[in-house]
């Protein structure tokens, strides 16, 4: 499936299965991918603004290949794996009831996103702006206090202990 070089303007795709596929140097503006697989899609140059996707597998994405130009997308009940969102503004992003296992989110803006009720398994984030981004109910993150900026971030408990093992210090 090669979706190389178009313009899609508040398409719906539903149950398409787009492995392999190339969205070098396309535009998707106000799109929405429900139930979709997106394993190993291409994303040279594409540009995604306003764009949702709901209940669907991503798998091998590098997002900061895309034109960064108004880029915006949100995730929600997606399953989104060994994706890269590296040096990336991505402020407002929402990641909602997402399993994001063994992605880098680094020198990532991540100003007012929210993880919420997500699992970070495996997922680095380092030199990070985390101001106002809500982990609420979120788990299995692993931040280091002292590599990422953290200014009002919610934290839900017990999961927010774990920003003491940056600490190196022991609890009883």
């Amino acid at each position: 499936m090669d979706f190389t070089n178009k313009e899609l303007d508040s398409e719906n795709f539903k149950g398409v299965n787009f492995t392999g596929a190339s969205f070098d140097n396309s535009r998707f503006i106000s799109c929405t991918f429900d139930n979709c697989n997106l394993s190993n899609v291409e994303l040279k140059n594409s540009r995604l603004q306003n764009v949702a996707f709901k209940d669907c597998k991503l798998m091998g994405l590098d997002f900061s290949k895309c034109n960064k130009f108004l880029m915006s997308f949100n995730f929600e009940n997606c399953s989104v794996s060994m994706c890269i969102f590296s040096n990336l503004e991505l402020q407002n992003t929402v990641f909602k009831d997402c399993q994001i296992f063994d992605c880098d989110f680094l020198n990532t803006n991540l100003t007012r996103a929210s993880f919420e009720n997500s699992d970070l398994k495996n997922s680095r984030i380092q030199h990070s702006n985390l101001s106002f981004t809500s982990f609420k109910d979120a788990r299995n993150y692993n931040i280091n206090p002292n590599e990422n900026f953290l200014k009002k971030t919610k934290f839900s408990t017990p999961e927010v202990i774990s920003l003491l093992s940056a600490f190196d210090i022991i609890l009883e």
